[in-house]
């Protein structure tokens, strides 16, 4: 009899869990199956080229997450900077409710993998290409060319992963708040056509 569908997406899910938490050098398959709670032969059952093939697909899922939460913010905020406002907020309280343990669902993969596994490149390449084009949709539909709107969409992602990088070693969502705020004003900036400059007012 074929394994339940359930028990292939409870192993996609362990594996972003942990691989997120501790890297994927640390994630053994072992752990993977432990975690998802799905019995050991499901695992070979639906993954028989191994460990590489579910970071594949929990990248893909992870990466199909984000993009949907991304779309939904999208359709209840006004503008690309309020956008980024939320969804930094949102990451921020992400963050903190697991102590900081968690950060970008595919980062962690990515940086140990993308170089020699090219199913992972590739899912992690059309991630960040799939979020970019959110921002750069809102972009674009505010009036910002389609290019400058592209660049600009690719810097709020970078900006982000390594906002994500600093909250999680400062323990704090500080810094994914500060960054998507300064990515904000230069998204309002590129849109009514002035030099993004400090806000005024006094310093606290």
């Amino acid at each position: 009899m074929a394994q339940a569908p359930k028990h292939r997406q409870a192993i996609i899910e362990a594996a972003v869990r942990l691989f997120r938490q501790q890297g994927y050098a640390a994630s053994g398959l072992n752990q993977i199956v432990e975690a998802s709670g799905a019995p050991k032969g499901s695992m070979y059952h639906y993954f028989p080229e191994g460990k590489s093939a579910i970071a594949a697909e929990a990248v893909q899922w992870a990466a199909r997450r984000v993009e949907g939460t991304l779309e939904d913010l999208a359709g209840q905020t006004g503008s690309a900077a309020d956008l980024l406002r939320r969804y930094a907020s949102l990451m921020a309280g992400w963050m903190a409710e697991s102590g900081f343990r968690d950060g970008c669902p595919i980062a962690t993969t990515l940086l140990e993998n993308a170089p020699q596994v090219a199913p992972i490149r590739e899912a992690g390449r059309s991630a960040f290409d799939a979020w970019a084009r959110v921002f750069e949709a809102r972009l674009t539909a505010q009036g910002l060319p389609p290019e400058r709107a592209r660049r600009l969409s690719l810097t709020a992602i970078a900006a982000l992963e390594g906002a994500l990088l600093m909250s999680r070693v400062q323990a704090s969502g500080q810094p994914l708040v500060e960054v998507a705020e300064e990515i904000a004003i230069a998204f309002d900036a590129a849109i009514t056509g002035r030099r993004p400059g400090p806000r005024q007012g006094p310093i606290e």
